[in-house]
């Protein structure tokens, strides 16, 4: 839970939004859409803020930055999504919030070097970089509940096949 009252003054009327909090639906990394983007939002904002950049735009772009609708999609379209959903996610704040050029930028290009929209802001590659921060750490998450269950049931048939 985020206390940070500015942080939430910024960003309140997105997370009050109807279509954005149905980000909460689709799972992400091990977690729902929402999750991952507050993440990637607040944690790119608190750097921006301590380094004297535009951390509203910050805030704002990196909140939005995966705000696009999906489900029940072939393995074949969630791979086809990775490079195609920041234009969706652009074209969404730009008609739902009327997202500003570095906000949309911060959107379009935060899958670079993925996709091949280079971010043109330090606020863009800022976002960028810390979602592959935060997605890297929530794939090891989910993985490393994986490989301990994995190694403890292993363990356990191994105990049984010794006795």
């Amino acid at each position: 839970m985020i206390l940070d009252e500015e942080y939430l003054n910024i960003v309140k009327y997105i997370l009050n939004d109807e279509e954005f909090l149905k980000l909460k639906n689709y799972e992400h990394h091990g977690i729902s859409r929402f999750d991952h983007s507050l993440k990637v939002s607040y944690q790119a904002y608190k750097y921006a803020k301590k380094h004297n950049l535009d951390y509203k735009s910050v805030a704002i772009g990196g909140l939005l930055h995966d705000f696009f609708h999906s489900s029940n999609v072939s393995l074949k379209e969630k791979f086809v999504s990775t490079f195609n959903h920041p234009l969706k996610a652009e074209t969404n704040a730009l008609e739902k919030f009327n997202v500003n050029k570095k906000e949309a930028d911060i959107i379009r290009s935060h899958m670079f070097p993925l996709n091949l929209v280079v971010p043109k802001y330090k606020e863009s590659w800022l976002v960028s970089l810390y979602d592959k921060k935060v997605a890297l750490l929530e794939f090891s998450y989910k993985l490393g509940y994986k490989l301990r269950y994995a190694s403890n049931l292993t363990i356990l048939l191994l105990f049984n096949f010794i006795k």
